[in-house]
């Protein structure tokens, strides 16, 4: 059978080890206009995503924070990483996308981290260069 389907790879990443009885999770977020996003947390598991609207300003420890436009794909490992921000870049509609997160046996998928770690990062912070 001959088809007219377009494949387009958007975002490939090595395979992370889940533990076994992880619960997996898909989640629609959508950010009113410049809305911060959930503030600075950790994923019990790794995370993949996909922007559908808008722009968001991605940041994971580590890495310096970037924009993530409509069509962009996502991942960030979980587990010890701190995600800072998922925040809506634009101020005059909404940004959304998808989340496919894998949740560790046990314990919740989104633990808040605190200002006394947040304080003791700070500087190891880099700038957004938008």
């Amino acid at each position: 059978m001959i088809t007219n389907q377009t494949v387009t790879p958007l975002l490939t990443v090595p395979t992370p080890q889940f533990p076994p009885g992880s619960d997996v999770m898909v989640r629609q977020i959508e950010l009113p206009p410049g809305d911060p996003g959930l503030g600075p947390h950790r994923h019990s598991g790794p995370v993949f995503g996909y922007v559908l609207e808008g722009e968001i300003l991605f940041e994971l420890e580590g890495e310096a924070p970037y924009k993530l436009s409509a069509g962009d794909a996502f991942s960030e490992p979980g587990g010890d990483v701190i995600h800072y921000q998922a925040a809506n870049l634009l101020s005059d509609r909404r940004s959304v996308f998808v989340a496919f997160m894998v949740c560790a046996p046990g314990v919740d998928m989104i633990t808040m981290v605190g200002p006394e770690e947040l304080a003791d990062k700070a500087a190891s912070r880099l700038p957004y260069q938008g």
